[in-house]
């Protein structure tokens, strides 16, 4: 079986991608350019193409028995979703694994959220066999936010106190491959999420502990973290994230006991937790001059 990650050079993707050659699966991986290919890992195949180009995509599905989907947010993603349904259906591609967003729909008023939705639409309208793969906020994503917490003693991500059941990466990896590799979950939505409902004190206090140095939570008010995030984001995501945020920051997004429990059975163990992935990740976030 011949599986085509759209998607898999990112932060979940490329772990997909490992994980699956983990599992000896036969893998090919869409990318724009001949450079990005070189970079695939050994027993990858690349296909060249343009996510914005439907012209482009015809070959990347030729032969696939199942396609994981996971484009990039950006203000074409709907129309990317939904080329890439399109040319799965027309090449006779049998699944699509599409990532959306845990309890997606419970924001669907939120940008971010609402083209998750829009895609999975389009994924249940082709007919195609199907699963939804839906993390919630990530650990790795903490990464982005290493210099407030290196330097400043701050964690800058305003995630408020609704509390959110943040996820490892790597969990979302070996979940994704393995409904990729049975049709167990087949027309299912499986939340992907952590143990704990984190809120921002809680995420300082955690950080605190496992660093050996004070983290404080830099707080909720999304107009500072908006001035500060236009920095490096495009103005368009900065503002489509407050959105996101403030909806964290007042109703949370928490898994439910049934929810951790498929997923425990799902994975085989429990879902990691943000202690144990801060302290695995502890060296990164080191200051100079002490040891952890």
């Amino acid at each position: 079986m011949k599986t085509l990650v759209i998607g898999g050079t990112g932060t979940v993707g490329s772990q997909i991608v490992q994980e699956l050659l983990r599992h000896r699966q036969d893998v090919r991986v869409l990318v724009k350019t001949a450079e990005k290919a070189a970079l695939l890992p050994d027993g990858v195949e690349a296909a060249i193409g343009d996510m914005d180009e439907p012209g482009t995509l015809p070959k990347a599905f030729e032969g696939i028995d199942q396609v994981f989907l996971l484009n990039r947010q950006s203000p074409a993603e709907v129309a990317q979703g939904t080329f890439a349904v399109a040319s799965a259906k027309r090449a006779g591609v049998r699944k699509i694994v599409y990532q959306s967003i845990h309890n997606v729909h419970t924001g669907d008023h939120i940008p971010h959220f609402h083209t998750k939705v829009a895609i999975e639409k389009a994924v249940i309208w082709s007919g195609l066999t199907y699963a939804f793969i839906c993390p919630n906020n990530f650990y790795q994503n903490d990464f982005w936010f290493k210099d407030g917490i290196v330097n400043h003693g701050l964690y800058t991500q305003p995630i408020g106190s609704g509390g959110l059941s943040r996820v490892d990466v790597r969990d979302i990896a070996e979940a994704t491959a393995r409904v990729l590799m049975t049709d167990e979950f087949d027309g299912q939505r499986v939340a992907l999420a952590g143990p704990d409902a984190l809120t921002g004190d809680s995420t300082a206090q955690i950080l605190t502990e496992q660093l050996g140095y004070e983290v404080r939570y830099a707080g909720n008010d999304l107009e500072v973290w908006a001035t500060n995030a236009k920095q490096w984001l495009p103005g368009w995501m900065v503002d489509d994230w407050v959105h996101m945020y403030r909806f964290f920051q007042t109703k949370g997004l928490k898994a439910s006991s049934e929810q951790l429990d498929l997923l425990t059975n799902l994975l085989g163990r429990a879902p990691r937790s943000y202690t144990d992935f801060v302290r695995e990740h502890a060296g990164a976030f080191s200051r100079v001059g002490e040891l952890i």
